[in-house]
């Protein structure tokens, strides 16, 4: 087993939270939100995104305006919704969850 295929499934696995955690605080569109996943080593594909941030728009987690560019095209900006903001605090709780029990796994001394 590779472990390039093993860091791959596991990013992929905590994209969806990383998406929301960028949008927390302030609406970005898809070049800004792509820029912070490569920056932070969490993403390879440009065009696994695309579908993420789809899917979260239609589960109602996101939604998106149209703003003008004064260097091209109108941009899309996505921001959490209500419901993005509540299933980002149950997936914070989650996360926890799982480095606690990951932690003391790592820790243990059968």
């Amino acid at each position: 087993m590779k472990i390039e295929k093993i860091q791959s499934q596991m990013r992929k696995g905590i994209l969806e939270y990383c998406i929301l955690n960028i949008l927390k605080d302030q609406d970005a569109y898809t070049s800004e939100i792509l820029k912070e996943l490569k920056d932070a080593k969490m993403i390879v594909v440009e065009g696994t995104v695309y579908p993420l941030l789809t899917r979260l728009k239609n589960g109602g987690y996101l939604s998106y305006r149209w703003e003008e560019s004064t260097s091209g095209p109108p941009r899309k900006y996505y921001m959490l919704t209500q419901k993005g903001q509540e299933f980002l605090a149950l997936m914070d709780q989650s996360w926890e969850e799982l480095v606690n029990a990951v932690e003391y796994i790592k820790n243990s001394k059968l």
